[in-house]
């Protein structure tokens, strides 16, 4: 039954990796893009990781190994993004014509 729930955990991971990497391809500008990567990706590998701890038994060197790459994953991927990101604007890469908001300039207008 556990086998069944980590495969399960598995496939869908595989699931939100896959319309990841579609939206990396699919996406209009540099922005639009690390949003699919952070967020569908990171979801998707985490699903990946916990499915793989159901299934190798859980608390064992694997499962264990998996539950670590979860936490540093979820740790690191939003900051990974947002530094790009901020590196993207600050180098002078537009943004899409038709973005509504730049959360970014405001802010640098405000630091005047």
């Amino acid at each position: 039954m556990i086998d069944t729930i980590g495969m399960i955990f598995i496939g869908l991971g595989l699931g939100f990796d896959v319309l990841g990497c579609l939206g990396l391809v699919r996406l209009p500008d540099v922005y639009n893009r690390l949003q699919a990567a952070t967020k569908c990706v990171t979801l998707g590998t985490c699903g990946i990781l916990f499915g793989t701890f159901l299934v190798s038994g859980g608390f064992t060197e694997t499962g264990f190994k998996a539950l670590i790459a979860i936490v540093f994953l979820v740790l690191a991927s939003p900051v990974a993004a947002h530094a790009v990101s901020r590196g993207a604007h600050r180098a002078g890469i537009k943004l899409w014509d038709r973005s509504v908001v730049d959360s970014y300039a405001e802010d640098k207008e405000g630091e005047a």
